[in-house]
């Protein structure tokens, strides 16, 4: 029999989590929604749900062990089972707490075009919280080639002379993807200038990794380019939007009724400073439905607040991690200089450049090594 003081120890101690690693499910045939899922589960309990290869949930570790039972298959019964048990609540408490994870998850399967990383009012667990086992993310600079009207030296081609082949990026995303790394994110220079820019995406998404593309957008508006893109697999787009880039504005009204979430960057500089706000509700005018901020000097600080006050009040989204090309209106390396580095860089991602080598992020010209020369541990050093 067990003792009154176990008894109390076993109610009142944490609940042991469950197996770390990377888990599978793939939707049978005859299931309409044809999906399929990934679930990454940390060795604290707190995991990331990939949905098919296009949305990523970070998870408490509650949530975690409900997509862990998802993945697997569990039957219902087993489920509420384990659950009262390892909590003390109710079965009737933890088939409610477990059917409302299930249709959180199949709303997000079945409605198109949402944010690459989204939770529907999930509890989850922060990205930049606790220990994790790998980034979440990895930026990869196929090239530092710019289109012919930007100036080639804003890019720092003096210092990387080479680009990987594609199947070399192949290698890199087989072997980011081995480490745990569910998000890829092309990037550059400028990612349409490489000939296998669809190759890759493809190969990102027959993988199972959320792909993600940083472009000018003049190539979009070019016949069949953004279609064959679609195609690929592609799950989300960062468009740098220049205040002369034509083609870009001719481009945007076809990307924003395509099926894919899209972004818009604008980087507020000395000259277009008067005409930032207009061009914000003209973008909320058309649909954009999420920003990204930067300025090219600290001076327009103040116009840089004023612009997210009203990204507020017109309803957008503020995206404010992912990489933007070197381009003559590319401030990292000016903000890295003057400030401290974004909240999870070298952490919760790195930045691959066209060579192979890794850094903590883009403009930290500190190599933590090489993708195709040095093994993961190597490279990956959580501290």
């Amino acid at each position: 029999m067990t003792s009154l003081l176990e008894s109390i120890r076993q109610r009142f101690s944490p609940t042991k989590p469950f197996p770390p690693g990377t888990y599978h499910y793939q939707a049978p045939q005859e299931d309409p929604r044809n999906y399929r899922l990934h679930l990454r589960l940390e060795p604290d309990g707190k995991g990331l749900l990939i949905i098919n290869a296009a949305t990523i949930l970070h998870l408490n570790t509650t949530a975690s062990e409900f997509a862990y039972h998802l993945v697997n298959n569990t039957p219902e019964d087993q489920v509420t089972k384990s659950f009262a048990s390892r909590y003390r609540v109710s079965r009737s408490q933890a088939l409610t707490d477990y059917n409302e994870f299930v249709n959180k998850i199949d709303t997000i399967i079945t409605t198109p075009d949402l944010d690459p990383i989204t939770f529907l009012d999930l509890e989850r667990q922060m990205p930049y919280d606790g220990e994790i086992s790998a980034p979440y993310r990895l930026d990869c600079a196929l090239t530092y080639n710019l289109p012919g009207q930007m100036d080639p030296n804003s890019a720092p081609t003096d210092r990387v002379t080479q680009e990987l082949s594609a199947e070399e990026w192949k290698f890199v995303m087989d072997k980011a993807w081995e480490a745990g790394i569910p998000h890829i994110v092309f990037t550059g220079g400028e990612p349409t200038l490489r000939d296998d820019l669809f190759e890759l995406i493809s190969h990102a998404e027959s993988v199972g990794q959320v792909a993600g593309l940083v472009t000018e957008g003049s190539a979009l508006g070019e016949s069949g380019y953004l279609e064959e893109l679609l195609n690929t697999g592609l799950d989300h787009l960062l468009i740098i939007l220049h205040p002369r880039g034509e083609k870009t504005w001719r481009a945007l009204p076809s990307v924003l009724e395509a099926d894919i979430f899209t972004a818009v960057h604008l980087t507020i500089t000395e000259q277009n400073q008067d005409q930032v706000m207009e061009t914000l509700k003209l973008l909320s005018k058309m649909g954009v439905k999420a920003i990204s901020l930067s300025e090219s000097s600290t001076k327009l600080n103040d116009v840089l607040e004023s612009a997210r006050e009203l990204v507020a009040t017109l309803d957008m989204e503020l995206v404010w991690d992912l990489p933007v090309p070197y381009s003559s209106l590319n401030p990292v390396s000016l903000e890295l200089q003057e400030r401290e580095h974004p909240e999870g860089v070298g952490r919760a991602w790195l930045y691959v450049e066209p060579d192979g080598d890794v850094l903590p992020g883009q403009g930290i010209n500190q190599v933590l090594g090489n993708f195709l020369t040095d093994s993961w541990d190597v490279i990956w050093k959580p501290g």
